[in-house]
């Protein structure tokens, strides 16, 4: 990755790295996510609705990858194969700086957790349903798009048809339950990135933090929403059921995870070294 300054702050990248040798502290992670945080909060509605879309286009590249590995992977090693493959997606959104509603339930939440007032909360409504709609909307493009045209061969469809399968089916309980990881993984994958301007070292982050999801079936509401909505657009599920029993629990799992196990819990200690810090 460029590091370069841009007019709008990474909000993976710190604004300063430490010196050759050491890590960050959580305090420097956490001041690393505040700006772009506070950056965040004040983005033009536009602006995130459109790199949501994208993001949620480009997301769907995980699906297909998965597709088209496990096409070509002995059955007892197709599960394997696709999650192996399953962080392209995410690799291509995180590098190109779009934005996913799942890695928004940290950045912009720091500020909110430094103020607590009305006006941070509003700020962070705002974006999160913004980058929801514009993901959302993007994935559902994607998955029509692969569903209903010539865009993979045809012997592609049916080991992408048991990765959706498998990724969405479970009920209501069991997805928001499996998302809570999905969640915590994403987030800590943004507090991780904050750490570090190594691309390299960034692409191993990704790859480990988003692997899992696939290999564990745990839930990502846009990742997954590209196969819930692949499924209904082949006749494979109804599309009442991938709304209400996928998307829906997927995203509040995905929040819950977010929120309270990684910002809530790593601003909670970054507060309490501050505390023990200031003077008496």
């Amino acid at each position: 990755m460029d590091d370069q300054r841009t007019d709008r702050p990474n909000p993976h990248v710190p604004d300063a790295g430490p010196q050759a040798g050491t890590r960050l502290s959580a305090v420097e992670i956490h001041d690393n996510i505040l700006g772009p945080g506070e950056e965040e909060l004040r983005r033009p509605a536009g602006a995130l609705f459109w790199s949501a879309l994208a993001s949620g286009l480009v997301i769907g590249f995980s699906f297909l990858a998965g597709g088209f590995v496990a096409s070509l992977a002995p059955a007892e090693l197709r599960h394997a194969a696709a999650a192996a493959v399953y962080p392209l997606g995410f690799i291509l959104v995180i590098m190109a700086r779009s934005e996913l509603f799942t890695e928004n339930t940290l950045v912009p939440v720091i500020p909110l957790l430094n103020r607590r007032d009305r006006e941070t909360f509003r700020q962070l409504v705002r974006v999160w349903a913004t980058l929801l709609i514009g993901n959302l909307l993007g994935a559902l493009a994607y998955s029509m798009v692969l569903a209903r045209t010539p865009m993979v061969s045809a012997d592609l469809h049916p080991p992408l048809l048991e990765i959706a399968t498998r990724a969405t089916e479970g009920g209501f309980w069991i997805v928001a339950y499996q998302a809570v990881f999905a969640g915590w993984l994403i987030a800590l994958l943004s507090w991780l990135l904050a750490a570090t301007r190594a691309t390299g070292a960034q692409l191993v982050l990704i790859w480990l933090t988003t692997a899992p999801i696939a290999a564990f079936t745990f839930r990502h509401s846009i990742a997954g929403a590209v196969e819930a909505f692949y499924r209904a657009a082949v006749g494979a599920a109804p599309w009442g059921a991938m709304l209400g029993e996928f998307v829906l629990p997927a995203v509040l799992g995905n929040a819950v995870g977010g929120v309270l196990l990684v910002a809530l819990l790593n601003y909670s200690q970054v507060a309490a070294e501050r505390a023990k810090r200031a003077p008496v």
